[in-house]
């Protein structure tokens, strides 16, 4: 059996990249100041990296999941580019008001439901005991504590030096 490893969760618009408002597309697309570095940050500590995200705009017909699986590919592109490895990411393209009939339902993937993170662990070796989670949202927060994953809110400011202070308290945390 493979011994498990903690794993850094982190959401996608607002954290890795500038939150335009239903990033959909890949010419809306723009890392954020400390995004790659965070996650170096985080592999260098011996995390897996996954990303989790709700993308309503799927439910609300602005894009389609195709466009979502598009972006992520250049996200991973952009990120790999500078040495920043993404192992997996899940996304959540539903929404319990979607304007879209087949999207319309509350689904324990979209946060504040731990669904995302918990079918990670079911897929790769995650102690989540030892997990964070980045985010930017009450619902960020409260899926990291449903999962039983640190969550720490990010405000402002480069992502990496936000990360950096995370990846400390994880440390005195463990050293308790």
């Amino acid at each position: 059996m493979t011994p498990s490893k903690p794993g850094a969760f982190f959401d996608r618009d607002g954290i890795i990249n500038v939150d335009h408002g239903y990033v959909g597309d890949v010419g809306r697309f723009e890392l954020a100041e400390g995004a790659a570095r965070a996650i170096r940050l985080c592999r260098e500590a011996g995390y897996l990296i996954f990303v989790v995200s709700n993308q309503a705009g799927v439910a609300h017909g602005l894009f389609d999941e195709a466009a979502v699986k598009s972006l992520h590919a250049h996200m991973k592109t952009l990120l790999a580019a500078e040495g920043a490895v993404i192992d997996d990411i899940r996304y959540c393209p539903h929404h319990p008001e979607a304007k879209q009939a087949r999207y319309r339902k509350t689904c324990a993937w979209r946060k504040p439901g731990p669904g995302m993170i918990l079918d990670i662990a079911r897929h790769w070796p995650v102690d989540l005991a030892r997990s964070l989670l980045i985010g930017d949202k009450k619902s960020d927060m409260e899926a990291a504590a449903a999962a039983g994953v640190s969550g720490f809110l990010y405000q402002t400011g480069p992502l990496d030096r936000f990360v950096a202070t995370a990846l400390e308290t994880m440390r005195e945390k463990s050293s308790r």
